[in-house]
This record gives C-alpha cells, structure tokens and sequence, in this order.
C-alpha cells in the first residue's frame, strides 16, 4: 500500500475528515473531532500513525521491523507504521480500521 491509497482508505470511512491543526506539512485524520491517523506526506519513505490496542501494538512491533511505537505520539496507544512494502496491504487496511474503530468507540453516543 502507498500513501495515496492509505489516505483513500482513511477518507472512505464514514464522517472521515482531513485536517492540518499542526501545520500543513503533517495530515491528520479525524471521526468526531478525535484523530485516528496522521501522516506528513513530504516525509520518505512514506509512513502513517494509527491509533492501536496497547497489547496487540506490542505483537505487531515484535512481528513486523516496519511497525514501530509512534513517532511523537503516546507510544502506548500508537503506532508508526512505514509504507514500505514489508506489511502487507491486507493487514495495513485492518489497522486503520482499527484505529478508526478505536475512536469512533471512545466518542459519545450522540457523536457516533
């Protein structure tokens, strides 16, 4: 998966936005005003932060090189992934979905 069709996957999940509170050189992904996924589309290679599960950003990071803790993020509850070729499109999809889960769950009610 390249960023191009990573960003798709973001902005193809329901009220899915794309903001740049940080700047315009970094992309962030928000459901209900709360971020799922950031990524700095100038940077290369190309890699995105997801939001994941605390015990299985550990599995992932032990399985995968090119899962890492998040780059200046909560490393307990994100994860940097490189758009390298190494994890597989498959899996990729999985974790921002995930991610997007993760958030859409923690939102109030009337926010979902």
């Amino acid at each position: 998966m390249d960023l191009p069709d990573a960003i798709a996957h973001f902005l193809s999940k329901p009220g899915a936005e794309e903001t740049t509170p940080f700047g315009p050189d970094v992309l962030v992904y928000k459901v209900g005003g709360k971020m799922f996924a950031l990524t700095a589309p100038d940077d290369f290679p190309a890699s995105i932060n997801l939001k994941c599960d605390p015990e299985r950003s550990i599995e992932l990071r032990e399985t995968w090189k090119a899962i890492t803790p998040g780059y200046h993020m909560n490393k307990k509850h994100w994860n940097t992934l490189l758009l390298d070729g190494s994890v597989p499109t498959k899996l990729i999809r999985e974790l921002i979905d995930h991610s997007y889960d993760l958030v859409v769950k923690s939102l109030p009610k009337n926010k979902r």
